[in-house]
Order: C-alpha cells, then structure tokens, then sequence
C-alpha cells in the first residue's frame, strides 16, 4: 500500500517539469510508472483478496466485521480496481495525466479546482478519482486509519501469555482476589 501511496505522489504531486529538470525523460517516467505501479497495484489487490477472503470465510473475522468493513473494503477494490484499470489502459491510450489530472488534484490544495484539467480525462480516471475522494471520507471512521498508525508502544509491551483451553490442563481451585478500583479477579491458590 506504501508503494501505491508513493507512486501517486510522484505522480500526481511532482509536477513534469521537476521531472524533466532532473534529466528523467518522458518515455523513461512513463516505463517506469507502468511497470512499478502495476506491479504495486496488483500487489495491493493480492493483498486486498486475500483480506476479503479471510474476512468472508474465517467466522470469527466475519462475526467481528462491522458494517465500516462492509462498506470499506468493497469500496478500497473498486478504487483498486479503477487504477490498475487507468494503468492497463495508458498502455494503448496515450492519456498524459500529469498533465490533466495531476494539474486537478494539486488546485484541490489550493482550493481552487481546475475542474477543466479533470472534466477532459478519460472517464476510468475521473471513476478513479471520485472512488478514491469516497474512500478518504469513509477512512478516518474505518479500520483503514490504523494502516498508518506506527505502533511505538509495541516494542515495550508486557509479554502476553496465551493458555490452552483443552481439557488437558487441570485447574486447581480459584479465590477472588480484590484489586484496584473493586474489581475482583481470580487468583490461584
């Protein structure tokens, strides 16, 4: 997801001219976008199958899937879906979104969208873009705002011990125990 991330912001943030000042020509851009952004695309889509798949099949997953889920993740595909789509099709339609689209999505920054550099993209674009702005609306409600969570605390975590629930183990007689807050737990003797 990192590298789809980053190739949008090459693509869409940098605009051409830094591009062509750095000595990277057209051709090579283009090559280079097609073949790293697919094969990101198709990893992402991998993954996301294979997320879906665990979700519909495990029934614990399922049973703890809310309905953010449900509308996420079908979403998070069609937005996958679109680009692969958009990356595919500018192998035989020479569509120069660096040059249209990109010019968009840097004046959302500005707040004064150049809705002409958008309203002349082809349509799998535009279908990209509108699936892609849904899905950043819904994200902050769903499980996707922890893709960037960065876990700090993990490393210093207390060691969490997982017991059998066989009937192997015997148990011997538990006592409450009270502890902080009235809060009684089971201690074993």
């Amino acid at each position: 997801m990192f590298l789809v991330a980053g190739g949008h912001v090459m693509g869409l943030l940098v605009p051409e001219w830094l591009t062509a000042r750095l000595g990277i020509g057209e051709a090579q851009y283009h090559a280079v976008a097609l073949t790293m952004g697919g094969a990101a695309g198709v990893a992402a889509a991998t993954k996301l199958t294979l997320l879906l798949y665990r979700r519909l099949r495990v029934p614990a997953v399922r049973r703890a899937s809310g309905r953010s889920d449900r509308a996420v993740l079908p979403l998070l595909a069609l937005v996958l879906l679109a680009g692969l789509t958009a990356t595919a099709s500018s192998v035989t339609d020479p569509y120069d979104y660096r040059l249209g689209v990109a010019v968009w999505f840097r004046s959302l920054f500005t707040l004064g969208p150049d809705v002409a550099a958008m309203a002349h993209a082809p349509l799998v674009y535009q279908c990209h873009a509108l699936l892609a702005l849904a899905l950043f609306a819904l994200w902050p409600f769903s499980r996707l705002v922890h893709a960037f969570a960065v876990p700090l605390g993990y490393a210093a975590r207390p060691y969490v011990v997982y017991r059998s629930r066989g009937g192997a183990v015997r148990h011997r007689r538990a006592s409450p125990v009270p502890v902080a807050r009235g809060v009684a737990v089971r201690a074993e003797e």
